[in-house]
């Protein structure tokens, strides 16, 4: 803080330049402790030509002349360091001429939350000055002003030690709408009782007291002179001392700011609704679910934009159907979204969440819907009221409770109407305006967006779905000798039906063919490849073809198709006459193998590639089997998780297929149950078969002939082993 003496010196010149305000047009600059320029009052540009956008940012040295630009920079930076400073610079107008300026410097406090100092500064015309001096001195506070000060654009105003109106100019007697006499002698709480006068007083008191002047204080509200518009205006007050430095009094200046006050609002609430816009992009529409979306607009319209907000769909929206292009007959609408959710008397009586409105054609509330453009009541009235009260008693409850303006705005998307958003103000605040309106008309559209996608998204879901389920075989027919179960899982409704599929097939007396696949796609597409894929291996499977051969043709009729999916297959034949089966794998995870004794493996095959490739070799593998051995199929939304190593989820299937398993149907449930708690990410689906010897396979006299099944199974090699070598490991996290 400077000393005692610093700040005599500073407010003696701020004595001296206030004195001199009264007879000259003065410039009134503010820098900041570096020389940049923060303000620039109306008295510089008529002064130096230049306007205030053209200096505020710059150096203030800039305006001096080169060659007076070193001594000018010691008087700012001495007086940035606490020192009050006076002089005369030569400084450059506008037009190129030179002007001598007489300068009064004194530090003030930093704007904002920076430390040290700013730099005020108060220059005049020198050559003006000294003809002022030369006229005429300075009277005592109180008496009359010249010419120039009455003639000032800017208000002038006098106040003595106990802030009573001494003296104002004309200027200012137009701002307050009020003749002089109506000022002198009285403070301005008792002049103007229409504006923050209590506030303006504490200013002039500290100025009094501190002597460090108050630069750009508000002065807000309505005066005599426009009663009925709210205007701002910009005061700098200076206290006025005796040659001791002792107060006489407070002199003012006052500046009306409402257009450039109007205008950085204007810009402060677009940079607040371009933020709230941006966010809303992030915020809305994070999942394909119209609740969740519908709640989220309402989220972040509170309390930034309303105090309350509800979101409805119409209600066959809901279904995932399409919406009615024609609501005549009223609106009938689900409740999709509502902030705040609880503890608000307001929104409390409104309708929760879930629940299903129905409006008649007539009422207020299906207009916004019925007729596609916002509605927005800025004062919610008795009279406002009165046509809603006939369809519902919410519309003046909510009134009682203190709400008092309201907006509806459509949900539109591509043409369609799919509901209504609705936002409430309560309290203090003031009502929603045309630029609220056109706010949330933004925040609308794009959750009606995002509505739709989910909308249209469900539907293509159902559609998938119900494609998929007609294509799968219902009730499979395996041959004599082979126990089936089966289990299928579609993926949740917040991800996309995809192409998993099996079959069973007959292909003699004790043998039959097991097949799964799965078509690397999602949705319509992926389904309808599915149910191709399905019959053309239906088809070869009737020609009997060993497995490599079967994946072939497979192969090369998904090709044929020109579609960009690629697919997975395996592919089994089972003879329970000579306990074998005959293997194939495109891509596929690895079947896995339950032993009559209850030990169970994953059976080691070559892995292939996927189908649709082209130019693949498959490869057939036998594997010899103990009666009621149980092979497994399944696609790979079983073992895959996110997060979750693929070894440790072939392991933990391991282990739940070790040991007895009567019930093949509950061996399914097990797994899909253990593996896939819903809602999945991706279709499941689980293919289960029991090897047996069929039944009358020893009724003829001369029974084909066939190795044993009770002769020693075939130990596996080392080598190929699936889960004992690494080669078996790495195969295995190709999955």
């Amino acid at each position: 803080m400077p000393d005692p003496r610093q700040a005599g010196e500073r407010t003696a010149a701020v004595g001296q330049a206030a004195a001199w305000w009264n007879l000259l047009p003065v410039a009134l600059i503010v820098s900041d402790g570096t020389g940049r320029i923060r303000q620039w009052a109306k008295a510089a540009p008529e002064l130096l030509g230049y306007a205030t956008g053209e200096v505020i940012g710059r150096d203030l040295t800039d305006l001096v002349l080169f060659d007076h630009r070193r001594e000018a920079r010691a008087v700012h930076d001495a007086v940035a360091a606490g020192r009050s400073v006076t002089g005369q610079f030569p400084m450059r107008h506008k037009n190129g001429s030179t002007i001598g300026m007489e300068v009064w410097a004194c530090p003030v406090a930093a704007q904002g939350e920076e430390e040290g100092w700013d730099v005020l500064l108060l220059a005049a015309d020198a050559r003006e000055a000294r003809q002022a001096r030369e006229a005429r001195q300075l009277r005592e506070v109180g008496g009359p002003l010249d010419a120039l000060f009455a003639r000032s654009p800017v208000g002038l105003a006098i106040f003595d030690t106990e802030l009573r109106f001494q003296q104002i100019n004309r200027a200012l007697e137009a701002m307050n709408g009020l003749p002089a006499a109506a000022h002198i002698g009285r403070r301005p709480s008792e002049v103007l009782p229409g504006v923050n006068s209590e506030q303006m007083e504490a200013a002039m008191r500290r100025v009094l007291v501190t002597g460090d002047p108050v630069v750009n204080f508000r002065r807000i509200g309505r005066t005599p002179a426009s009663p009925d518009h709210e205007r701002v205006w910009s005061c700098s007050y200076f206290r006025l001392e005796d040659a001791e430095g002792e107060p006489l009094g407070i002199n003012a200046s006052i500046i009306d700011v409402t257009t450039q006050e109007k205008s950085e609002r204007e810009a402060v609430a677009g940079r607040q609704r371009l933020a709230l816009l941006n966010e809303a992009t992030l915020r809305i529409g994070t999942t394909l679910d119209a609740a969740r979306t519908g709640q989220e607009l309402a989220d972040i319209a509170v309390p930034r934009l309303a105090d309350i907000a509800t979101v409805d769909a119409l209600a066959d929206l809901t279904e995932a159907t399409e919406p009615m292009t024609s609501l005549w007959g009223g609106a009938t609408l689900r409740r999709l979204g509502k902030a705040p959710a609880r503890d608000h008397a307001a929104a409390d009586i409104l309708t929760p969440v879930g629940r299903t409105l129905h409006f008649p054609a007539s009422a207020p509330y299906a207009q916004a819907v019925i007729d596609r453009r916002p509605f927005l009541l800025r004062r919610i009235d008795a009279r406002a009221v009165a046509q809603a009260a006939r369809y519902s008693s919410i519309p003046e409850r909510l009134r009682s409770l203190g709400v008092t303006s309201m907006m509806m705005v459509p949900l539109t998307a591509r043409g369609l109407v799919l509901g209504v958003a609705t936002f409430l103000r309560d309290g203090d605040r003031p009502a929603f305006d045309a630029a609220d309106l056109a706010l949330a008309g933004d925040l609308a559209a794009h959750a009606a967006v995002c509505i739709d996608n989910a909308r249209l998204y469900h539907r293509e879901h159902d559609v998938a779905l119900t494609l998929k389920r007609s294509m799968l075989p219902s009730l499979p027919k395996p041959p004599a000798g082979i126990e089936i179960a089966h289990c299928y899982r579609p993926a949740s409704d917040v991800h996309e039906v995809g192409g998993d599929w099996f079959d069973v097939a007959t292909l003699a007396p004790g043998k039959g063919a097991l097949v799964i696949g799965d078509v690397m796609g999602h949705g319509i597409q992926a389904a309808a490849i599915m149910g191709q894929m399905r019959t053309t291996v239906r088809a070869f499977t009737h020609l009997d073809l060993p497995p490599d051969q079967l994946l072939h043709h497979l192969d090369d009729a998904l090709q044929e198709l020109d579609s960009p999916l690629l697919a997975t297959c395996l592919y089994g034949i089972c003879d329970c006459t000579v306990c074998r089966c005959w293997l194939g794998r495109a891509g596929h995870p690895p079947p896995a193998l339950v032993t009559p004794d209850g030990s169970a493996r994953l059976l080691d095959l070559p892995t292939g590639a996927p189908l649709g490739i082209g130019g693949i070799r498959f490869t057939t593998t036998e594997v010899v089997l103990d009666p009621g051995s149980i092979v497994v199929f399944y696609t790979d939304g079983l073992i895959e998780a996110r997060g979750i190593d693929l070894d440790e989820r072939l392991d933990e299937l391991i282990r739940l297929l070790s040991g007895a398993h009567n019930d093949l149907n509950q061996l399914c449930d097990t797994l899909m149950d253990h593996f896939a708690p819903s809602p999945a990410e991706d279709d499941i689906t689980i293919l289960a078969a029991r090897i047996g010897i069929p039944t009358g396979a020893t009724d003829s006299a001369e029974p084909p002939p066939r190795r044993s099944c009770a002769s020693p199974v075939r130990p596996p090699d080392p080598a190929r082993s699936g889960r004992g070598s690494d080669e078996g490991r790495q195969r295995n996290r190709q999955l």
